[in-house]
């Protein structure tokens, strides 16, 4: 990683002009860790105020221009800060003027620095102004070259409305643009061709900023020893949309409400009227006939009766058995209610408020409700290590506080030493981990503690129909098709069926420069998929008891975790045939978000799977005559 990263014409480690990062500024950050803590913390998990926080200008006012990252377009993950490039600016990093955002917008990679562009509001500049000039030498030449050849693009923001713009053009290769709007192919054969100009139109109404456009223009061909004149120019005019709608200029309403969308929400609510459907049959017809056989032959009517001796009903006093690794398993089943409970606030709250148009808005959103929400994963996970009749109560609360936290930090940490070999803005810098080790600590932890102490006083009474026999009762072989593993594969085959297609919407608007605004949509497949997964989890148990096997714990949990492996699979197709994300780096990333993502989604299912089968199998035994 590091050859290629110092053979990386980007990289800046002779410059000296990338932002800190974790190894690298560790000295310097510590120097400065109590201050920028109390920055941060006073900032507190939203954007922190800046002057212009109202998003009113009188006229004539002063409006800054921030750059936020640059980067290749087919790569989303590999950003650097705008000034790696070599425009303007020789000074350091830390000597230009930030705009420092919360704790969401550190976390997607974003750092906001004074372009120096010289704008006021509704003051118009007519002639170009020059902003710079830059000596092109050989090493210039060849990290511009480099650039324009893997087509970067650069992110502006005014009034914290986003603009994007290109460093260059490749002659020849205009074109060469795809259906959907991507930049062409890397590489090309034509000659590099460097904007030189940036032309402004931005948009008002009233005292406020409604729209901006940037048109890139003036390609000038790069060679040693030229002087390149960077310039702009700024229009202002009058526009009717008010500020409320100013955002939906970004929106794809076409590709988010396109017919396929709808009929994959239909096509979902069909499955689960199957589905329902199903269960429904199982609880009403051939339960219905076990239970008369059963009770019929418990009342001895018919001693010359054929006795039953198959069946769901032979496990009784096996089915409600301790499973093994019961504190694993508590542990698993509490994460995954949590990451449930997060997941459904965290949708309900998008759904409510435009997260969309605020800079790591949907990060900190999540963040606040994973650390709300330890108190659920707690509350479940005593209450079920309770109802096994557990004692050992700190292994079980260590288990589900740090099961999923350090899985994070342990992807995070690969993730952004690969970032700091790159000197990318994807890295993390020091003092955000010390604030997320300080939220866990001072908000997840006592939370969680707090949740079992409930769940353990209050959640664990074990209310099972069936006393649990002394002796464990042989499991009978079974057909090959009949076996665990085999419905633990074939039960995430549903679930996956009924999100698949919102997979590609999402996917879609996290690695394409989409925004991701139909949480309604989002919030109606989330109850699609929960429903679809306690059906299937159901219908695994039920035929697993009827080949009496009662280890169904671990089965029903395996066997609705397992929609994340076809998710998973999904993203290796949708990686290699749906984008053109090449390099060691974007790769690292993009698996590394993947398998996060689809470990969430395991969790989380499988905890949902479990305990709509628990209700399931106590229900069905409750109505039976046992001794």
């Amino acid at each position: 990683i590091a050859a290629d990263a110092q053979a990386h014409p980007l990289n800046p480690l002779e410059r000296g002009r990338q932002r800190p990062t974790w190894a690298s500024a560790a000295m310097t950050d510590t120097a400065r860790l109590p201050r920028r803590l109390l920055l941060v913390l006073v900032a507190g998990l939203d954007r922190c105020a800046a002057d212009d926080s109202t998003h009113r200008f009188a006229d004539g006012e002063a409006i800054k221009l921030w750059a936020n990252k640059i980067g290749p377009y087919h790569n989303p993950q590999e950003t650097y800060n705008f000034f790696a490039l070599p425009f303007c600016s020789d000074d350091d990093l830390s000597q230009v003027e930030h705009k420092w955002g919360g704790l969401g917008e550190v976390l997607e990679g974003n750092d906001l620095v004074n372009s120096g562009l010289d704008m006021s509001f509704k003051v118009d500049r007519v002639e170009p102004v020059a902003l710079c000039s830059i000596r092109l030498d050989e090493e210039k030449v060849a990290t511009f070259t480099y650039a324009i050849r893997n087509h970067y693009w650069y992110q502006f923001f005014l009034d914290d409305l986003p603009i994007w713009g290109m460093v260059g053009e490749v002659a020849g290769d205009e074109a060469e643009e795809t259906a959907e709007g991507s930049a062409p192919p890397e590489g090309g054969s034509g000659e590099p061709l460097m904007y030189t100009h940036r032309r402004l139109s931005i948009g008002y109404n009233g005292d406020r900023v409604i729209q901006v456009n940037l048109t890139s223009e003036a390609p000038a061909s790069l060679a040693a020893g030229q002087e390149l004149t960077l310039t702009y120019t700024v229009e202002w005019k009058a526009v009717e949309i008010g500020f409320a709608k100013r955002f939906e200029r970004y929106l794809d309403y076409d590709f988010f409400e396109h017919q396929i969308h709808w009929f994959s929400i239909f096509n979902s609510f069909m499955m689960v009227l199957f589905l329902v459907g199903i269960v429904a049959l199982i609880l009403m017809r051939t339960l219905r006939r076990d239970y008369a056989r059963y009770t019929s032959d418990a009342d001895g009517d018919d001693l010359d009766a054929d006795v039953d001796e198959s069946g769901w009903k032979q496990v009784h006093g096996d089915v409600f058995r301790v499973p093994v690794q019961p504190i694993l398993f508590a542990a698993l089943v509490g994460t995954g209610a949590q990451l449930a409970a997060m997941g459904l606030i965290a949708i309900l709250t998008a759904t409510l408020l435009t997260l969309y148009t605020g800079r790591g808005a949907v990060v900190t959103t999540c963040i606040t409700c994973y650390l709300l929400t330890c108190l659920v994963g707690g509350y479940v996970s005593g209450g079920l290590y309770m109802q096994m009749g557990g004692r050992q109560w700190t292994r079980v609360l260590l288990y589900t506080a740090s099961l999923f936290p350090v899985s994070v930090i342990l992807t995070m940490a690969v993730l952004n030493l690969v970032a700091m070999g790159y000197r990318s803005m994807s890295a993390i810098p020091f003092t955000t981990v010390v604030v997320m080790l300080i939220l866990w600590l001072l908000v997840a932890v006592p939370l969680t503690v707090a949740g079992t102490i409930l769940g353990r006083n209050f959640g664990g009474v074990a209310d099972y129909p069936c006393r649990v026999n002394a002796i464990p009762r042989l499991v009978p072989e079974k057909a090959w098709f009949a076996k665990p593993p085999v419905l633990v594969l074939l039960g995430g085959v549903l679930p996956f069926g009924s999100i698949f297609i919102e997979m590609y919407f999402i996917f879609t608007s996290f690695w394409n420069y989409k925004y991701y605004y139909v949480y309604g949509f989002l919030l109606l497949v989330f109850a699609i998929l929960s429903v679809v997964t306690v059906c299937v989890t159901i219908v695994v148990t039920y035929f697993l008891l009827n080949n009496e096997d009662y280890r169904w714990a671990w089965t029903s949990f395996l066997s609705g975790a397992s929609t994340s492996i076809y998710v998973l699979a999904y993203s290796v197709y949708y990686f290699l045939f749906k984008t053109k994300m090449s390099g060691f780096f974007q790769t690292v990333f993009y698996f590394g978000y993947m398998l996060l993502f689809c470990t969430m989604l395991g969790l989380q299912c499988g905890a949902v799977g479990y305990l709509g089968c628990s209700a399931f199998v106590k229900r069905i035994y409750r109505n039976i005559k046992s001794d």
